[in-house]
């Protein structure tokens, strides 16, 4: 059960991560410090390494411990599931909450530094996702060849995502303060992800890349 000193540290990282959030969209990534989040949250430069590691960790949340999460919801699908069908439906409801943090994706996206964080972040994912799926019976160059099949799919998702979200802001205007419904995708009836919808997106490139030999 989770204490009280569980809950505050967890209310004061997402404190930090809104605020970074805020001066990363005004600002820039590399142009906001870790000065400007801890001052913006009103603690000091140490207290802010009491709970993020790096200026890149504030923003990935949930995301930090991802690879924890994924093994743990893989190894709780049930038994007769293959292990394709078990990754599809454990990293589309990934996608789904992603879907949700569209204009922090974008940034992550959009971000070098950032990018390179969530993909050390999903190779550490890939480590325990390949351990549950052998606890679930499956061959070690089977599992994985399956993490890395669907690692594969995720960044395809990714930039398919990017490319039609930054479609979708050239279309309105958004970024410029023309157009309509800046920033939540009002005005194109299509959500905070623009053109496409990361889940959807995430079933058909899944349907797309399934490996034959787990056929």
């Amino acid at each position: 059960m989770e204490g009280l000193r569980d809950r505050t540290r967890r209310a004061v990282r997402a404190e930090l991560a809104g605020r970074a959030l805020e001066l990363f969209t005004a600002h820039g990534f590399d142009e906001t410090t870790v000065d400007d989040i801890a001052r913006a949250a009103g603690m000091s430069r140490r207290s802010f390494f009491r709970y993020f590691p790096s200026k890149e960790d504030v923003l990935f949340g949930q995301l930090e411990a991802m690879g924890e999460q994924v093994a743990e919801e893989i190894a709780a699908q049930p038994p007769q599931e293959g292990p394709w069908e078990c990754l599809h439906a454990v990293l589309r409801g990934w996608e789904a909450r992603i879907n949700t943090q569209a204009e922090v994706m974008r940034l992550v996206e959009r971000t070098p530094a950032l990018r390179a964080r969530l993909l050390q972040k999903r190779d550490e994912a890939r480590v325990r996702i390949v351990e549950a799926l052998i606890g679930r019976g499956v061959a070690a160059l089977e599992a994985d060849l399956a993490a890395a099949a669907a690692g594969a799919a995720l960044d395809t998702v990714a930039r398919e995502w990017l490319r039609t979200h930054e479609g979708a802001d050239e279309g309105t205007g958004e970024g410029t303060g023309e157009g309509t419904g800046e920033g939540t995708g009002e005005g194109t009836g299509e959500g905070a992800g623009g053109n496409a919808d990361r889940v959807e997106l995430t079933d058909r490139v899944f349907a797309m890349l399934r490996p034959a030999f787990l056929s």
